[in-house]
């Protein structure tokens, strides 16, 4: 399932390929991915011009200018990819996007998706995004923020930064490093973190997740031109690695419950 590096590398890479053009024609063979018919989709978005494309946690928000939002959800993953112009079309997609100089992009949801387009004023009314936290890479989650959304919780501390109501984008595949980098087990109770933990988590979260825009996301997505993202199995430091030593201490990482996920933990780095 794409994360935020993921979905903050395709809006960059959308932001720069398709920015400004002008839409031609839009084909959608899933109505149930849509929050509209088909023809409606068609109907709004032909003749718009996409501005920029940013992101909200796990979604891509796409400017339809002038007025509308196209709103993106990969859902479990999918191959939204960028078609020059003169190239021929995938032969499987749930939604295709042509511009008027020939080049397009397809999205093939792997196994579901959401593609929803909704007026610039009405985002508020959105249901699936308008209640989504902030996403932990920008500018305003700053460790003073991270405090106050603590203030009062008394949950554990792994189901927390995953709500997408408190913060919007982390899921998980990259929660196992920042517990770890952060050294707090993912079954802590809020209200025992010290200021001192508090601030290294936060910073373990924007390190984690910014490491791996840096590389282009994770290795079993695709970018907007299909090819993997550049963070691979290598570069999880105690993820999925289970039976492997610690790279701290050299205890052997173990996988535990937490809720109904697993979570890979070093038994002596993270203590609960």
């Amino acid at each position: 399932m794409p994360e935020l590096p993921e979905l903050i590398v395709l809006s960059r890479q959308m932001t720069r390929e398709i920015g400004g053009k002008e839409i031609a024609e839009v084909s959608a063979v899933q109505p149930k991915c849509l929050n509209v018919q088909p023809e409606d989709l068609r109907n709004t978005l032909s003749g718009k011009r996409v501005g920029e494309v940013t992101t909200r946690g796990k979604w891509l928000f796409m400017q339809a200018r002038p007025g509308y939002m196209a709103l993106i959800n990969l859902g479990m993953g999918a191959d939204l990819v960028f078609r020059a112009e003169g190239k021929p079309p995938p032969d499987k997609y749930q939604v295709k996007v042509d511009f008027t100089d020939g080049s397009g992009f397809s999205i093939r949801f792997w196994w579901f998706g959401h593609v929803h387009v909704v007026p610039e004023g009405s985002l508020d009314s959105h249901e699936l995004t308008r209640d989504l936290g902030p996403s932990p890479l920008d500018p305003g989650f700053t460790v003073e923020a991270f405090r106050t959304m603590l203030q009062g919780s008394r949950g554990r501390v792994k189901p927390f930064i995953m709500d997408q109501r408190r913060i919007a984008g982390i899921g998980n595949a990259y929660v196992h490093d920042i517990l770890f980098d952060a050294g707090i087990h993912p079954d802590r109770a809020i209200p025992s973190l010290s200021e001192d933990e508090i601030s290294r988590l936060h910073a373990s979260i924007r390190r984690v997740l910014g490491t791996s825009v840096e590389l282009g996301g994770a290795y079993y997505e695709k970018d907007f031109y299909g090819n993997p993202g550049g963070c691979g199995p290598e570069r999880w430091v105690i993820g999925y690695r289970e039976g492997k030593p610690c790279p701290r201490c050299g205890t052997v990482i173990t996988k535990i419950k937490t809720g109904g996920a697993s979570t890979f933990i070093c038994p002596e780095c993270q203590k609960i």
